[in-house]
């Protein structure tokens, strides 16, 4: 038996009349199995095999010689198939062992070892055993010939086709490959972060969709204003890996910066026999290109895949440098580089969820009064300063230390107690700062949270630092505070009433009552204070002084604040409705309040709405209030009396007003504080103080109430010292409107009687 592979043959058949085109064989320097085309001869007639290769062994086919491989049984054909490679076309016997033996060994093929590309060309001696129309039909086959049809010229045609049609299906597959492969590619790349990391696995994969070792490097080159800068290393593999990341030049390696420079300038790949060069068309002005070495040329259809491949990783660069530009915007502050106050938080995480927790110490660092050195040394003074505070923070206080940059003039330290030490922080600013020849001297104001005592997360120990900051700020500039459990627990109760407080306003649980103002004299109501007061739906009251400066603290006191001056209009307006004409509404202004830009157009628009006359609407503001930048408080005054309503000062005596300034404020009226009402018969002092205020509104012109009056004897003794007024609980306590109107008409009927 012969043996099942047959060397190539060059035998002439000089009875053939045929003149075959002469084709030119593939270089012999490619791989073996790439220069023949293998062709499997099954038939269990030796002379079938002799007359074959005699017929085909010294042609060529697309450029290629043949390779016989020789099998004379079903069975022998499958022992060689499970390990023969690149089978390009099988000329199979129908009838050997048995009558059908061809057929089950071309659904062995197709089905057990999955080849779908080999050809496969029936032939038979015996025409009925397998009939044509149901052969082709039933299994997956390429031709079907009787022996007798097949001449050397049919022959020749038959399997020139059959190798043309395996070329092009293998083509196809090889395609179909790279374009999985690329998608493949593609999906791990966007997976990869940072631009040096998608570098290094575009080298990766361009290595592994041509089965080559990834020796190579990749570039980048930036072209602003048309003119180009140096070659950017990204990312270097294999024998480049030596090359650091950075500038590349000829002098590096000459034959790669050479094609790299031509392929940027050509905008285009470029194929060489032993490296390829790749061009990555970028965004703003900036390219990349890849040099690959390569152990041999690579095929058309490697070609076009890279033509593919280099779409996607263009697309795919520009999109892995925007992801890591939004990285940096998210994460680092743009201006030092620091980490931000986003970053900040997960690494605060991260610390507390580790063993480094217990000794490690949170630092809030806030320069003082940097605002004015900014307004006053410009912007770009500013930002250099803070450049050199940043870099002091880094250099001076450790390596293992986190230094972040919160925004505006707030710096931030993490890291072992022992090195976020406040008196170590603090000494980093006693020497000057040198801005453009110019020193500078800052000073700086700690917060601390020591992490081992910290129950929450990261971002709730920058809250509790920021507390402790500010508690510092109260205390003194240039000091340090540590936060303590009693601070949260206090600002936690302060941002649950404050919650609370918005629901209890949007509820309708806060209402206003009316404490009428009287006349020592006659005895007789002539205005009234209205109070706000908030009860919550379990029955419960919550005192004002509670619930009125977390009102200021979180803005909702000017919403408040409105709608209590619109409902004591409407109360007033009521009122006079009920022919009290001459009665004088008093409605308390906070600070916030009456700072807030729209306050003017507030009073007027409420006043307008609710139809309330002017000049029987009273705001009480509180003396400490009126001496805090007076200048300004004149202006605004008087703004607001041009609109009609009086001012009254609240609490006054218990601050220290100037006496300049009050004959300035255009003030109607000032009160006398509770707490020098209780003096007149509790105190030693008596009733001096109560006295000084009366003396001090008659000489200047100003009417004169007293608060809190409670006793006969209080109210006897203010009216002997000439005050007009008071309220207290000794006439009334504060009521609700539906109270007020039925206070006051019964107090008409007892006058009447």
């Amino acid at each position: 038996m012969p043996a099942p592979i047959t060397p190539l043959e060059h035998n002439k058949d000089d009875h053939d009349d045929l003149v075959f085109l002469e084709e030119h064989p593939t270089p012999t320097s490619a791989p073996a199995t790439r220069n023949v085309w293998r062709v499997m001869i099954i038939d269990d007639d030796e002379d079938v095999h002799s007359t074959t290769t005699f017929a085909l062994g010294n042609l060529d086919m697309q450029h290629r010689p043949l390779e016989f491989v020789h099998a004379y049984s079903a069975a022998q054909a499958r022992d060689l198939l499970k390990h023969e490679q690149e089978i390009a076309v099988i000329l199979l016997d129908v009838v050997m062992e048995q009558d059908d033996a061809g057929l089950h060994l071309v659904r062995y093929i197709r089905e057990t070892l999955k080849l779908a590309d080999v050809r496969i060309i029936l032939r038979t001696g015996q025409p009925g055993y397998a009939p044509e129309i149901d052969a082709i039909r039933d299994f997956d086959i390429n031709d079907y010939k009787t022996k007798s049809e097949l001449t050397r010229i049919k022959l020749f045609t038959t399997v020139t086709a059959a190798i043309r049609s395996y070329e092009q299906i293998r083509s196809i597959s090889a395609s179909r490959r790279g374009l999985n492969q690329i998608v493949h590619a593609s999906t791990q790349l966007m997976a990869l972060h940072g631009v040096q990391n998608f570098a290094a696995g575009v080298l990766t994969q361009i290595a592994d969709l041509l089965s080559v070792k990834a020796d190579g490097l990749l570039c980048a080159q930036e072209c602003p204003d048309g003119r180009c800068r140096e070659l950017m290393v990204s990312a270097a593999a294999g024998i480049y890996s030596r090359l650091p990341h950075g500038q590349i030049t000829a002098a590096d390696d000459e034959r790669a910066v050479g094609a790299m420079e031509r392929t940027l300038e050509q905008r285009r790949n470029i194929y060489s026999h032993d490296f390829v060069t790749l061009y990555f068309a970028g965004k703003a002005s900036r390219d990349f290109v890849a040099f690959l070495q390569l152990p041999r040329p690579i095929t058309d259809i490697d070609e076009r895949l890279l033509e593919v491949f280099c779409s996607n990783v263009a697309v795919g660069l520009d999109n892995v440098e925007l992801v890591t530009h939004l990285h940096n915007a998210a994460f680092y502050d743009q201006l030092s580089k620091l980490p931000n106050r986003t970053r900040l938080v997960e690494i605060l995480d991260a610390t507390l969820a580790g063993p480094a927790r217990d000794d490690a110490t949170l630092s809030l660092v806030d320069l003082d009064h940097f605002a004015e050195t900014n307004d006053a040394l410009g912007h770009q003074f500013g930002d250099l300063l803070l450049l050199a505070v940043a870099g002091r923070l880094q250099s001076r206080l450790g390596q293992q230390l986190t230094v972040a940059r919160l925004g505006g003039d707030i710096f931030c330290v993490l890291g072992d107690a022992a090195q976020v030490n406040p008196a170590m922080i603090l000494a980093l600013f006693q020497t000057p700062f040198s801005i453009d020849g110019q020193d500078v001297q800052l000073s700086a104001t700690l917060g601390l949270v020591r992490l081992g005592e910290h129950d929450g997360c990261g971002a709730d120990a920058l809250k509790d630092a920021d507390i402790a900051l500010k508690r510092a700020k109260t205390q003194q500039r240039a000091g340090h505070f540590y936060f303590s459990r009693s601070m949260g627990v206090e600002i936690r109760e302060r941002v649950r009433m404050m919650h609370a407080l918005r629901t209890g306003f949007g509820q309708n649980q806060l209402f206003v009552v009316y404490q009428p103002q009287i006349d020592l004299t006659t005895r007789r109501p002539v205005g009234a204070e209205a109070l706000l007061r908030w009860q919550t739906p379990d029955g419960k009251f919550i005192s004002p002084d509670r619930f009125i400066p977390i009102a200021e603290y979180s803005g909702l006191i000017i919403e408040l604040g409105e709608w209590v001056l619109r409902t004591a209009c409407r109360e007033l307006v009521l009122l006079r409705e009920q022919g009290h004409r001459d009665f004088m509404m008093s409605v308390n202004v906070s600070q916030v309040q009456f700072r807030h830009p729209r306050f003017l157009e507030m009073l007027s628009q409420a006043l307008e709405d609710t139809q309330a006359p002017p000049e029987y609407i009273e705001l009480e503001i509180t003396e400490s209030m009126a001496m805090e930048e007076p200048d300004l408080l004149i202006k605004m005054l008087w703004q607001v009396k041009q609109t009609g309503v009086s001012i009254a000062i609240d609490d006054f005596g218990t601050g220290f007003s100037s006496l300049s300034y009050l004959q300035r404020l255009q003030v109607d009226r000032l009160k006398i504080d509770r707490a020098f009402v209780t003096e007149i018969t509790g105190s030693a002092r008596g009733s001096s103080i109560a006295e000084m205020v009366i003396q001090l509104g008659r000489n200047l012109g100003l009417a004169v109430i007293a608060e809190g009056v409670e006793d006969e004897r209080q109210a006897q003794i203010l009216q002997a010292l000439g005050c007009p007024l008071a309220q207290g609980f000794l006439f009334a306590r504060p009521m609700t409107a539906a109270a007020l109107i039925g206070w006051l008409n019964n107090d008409v009927l007892e006058g009447a009687a």
